[in-house]
């Protein structure tokens, strides 16, 4: 096991713990004298979490790491194929379950799954939940904000929000939530994150650090997510669903 591998598995054992001992906040919409307040979090309110603790800062503008990554990028850039360019560009555009049609086919859409694409949105929601204020604190430049002969193909963004990357906490997270439905497809599920993950370097808007931080915030979100009654009966009816129309028999084969 990789050291990486070894962090990973240790934040996923430590956000089960916690998650146990500290029951998850019931999606509930927060009142006040005047009005109804929406959360920002659906199932899980990561404030407690203290991600910030969980990670560590980014490598400094200067660092001797980001000018490697830097040049891992250019290395990217040059050798970049049109093909990875427009899946790269395509990946950018779309952040929700179905970037794992190219696993389980093309029936696998939102308009025939509305129950998993509702779990998939409310997902979505928690990791904007946990991944935005992370960006707020370390509010670290991205690439092209401190190279400018880098030359990213994908949407740009002026504010220094590269770190964690948010594209790649939604993807990993949502592997996570997608392997539960479909444990058989485990492999190309996870090969599929990395590849969708991975365009983030491709598209030249994110450091490779930016995409581990947001791999060790998912361990930790999805181990939090797994103590909410409320994503346990949403996973149900999703698995459910996406079982019979991808045709896979209703009980989930044993792990």
């Amino acid at each position: 096991m990789t050291r990486k591998s070894l962090t990973a598995s240790l934040l996923l054992l430590s956000a089960g713990v916690f998650a146990q001992t500290h029951p998850a906040t019931p999606a509930a919409a927060e009142t006040s004298v005047n009005a109804p307040v929406a959360p920002a979090y659906y199932y899980i309110d990561p404030s407690p979490l203290h991600l910030d603790r969980i990670l560590p800062p980014p490598p400094s503008r200067n660092s001797a790491s980001t000018t490697a990554e830097l040049t891992e990028l250019h290395r990217i850039e040059a050798t970049r194929t049109p093909a990875q360019v427009t899946q790269a560009e395509t990946d950018d555009q779309e952040e929700d379950i179905f970037i794992f049609k190219t696993v389980l086919g093309p029936g696998f859409t939102a308009e025939a799954l509305p129950l998993t694409a509702a779990l998939s949105a409310h997902v979505r929601k928690d990791e904007s939940a946990a991944g935005s204020p992370l960006k707020k604190i370390y509010h670290r430049p991205r690439p092209y904000h401190v190279d400018s002969t880098l030359h990213p193909v994908c949407a740009l963004n002026a504010e220094a929000t590269s770190y964690p990357s948010g594209h790649s906490l939604s993807g990993y997270l949502l592997a996570f939530t997608l392997v539960q439905l479909v444990p058989e497809k485990r492999q190309q599920i996870f090969e599929r994150a990395d590849e969708y993950v991975h365009n983030r370097l491709v598209c030249g808007v994110h450091y490779a650090s930016d995409i581990e931080a947001s791999r060790m915030v998912a361990y930790a979100v999805f181990g939090w997510l797994t103590a909410s009654p409320k994503f346990r009966q949403d996973l149900a009816a999703a698995s459910e669903e996406t079982r019979r129309k991808l045709g896979l028999s209703p009980a989930l084969p044993q792990q």
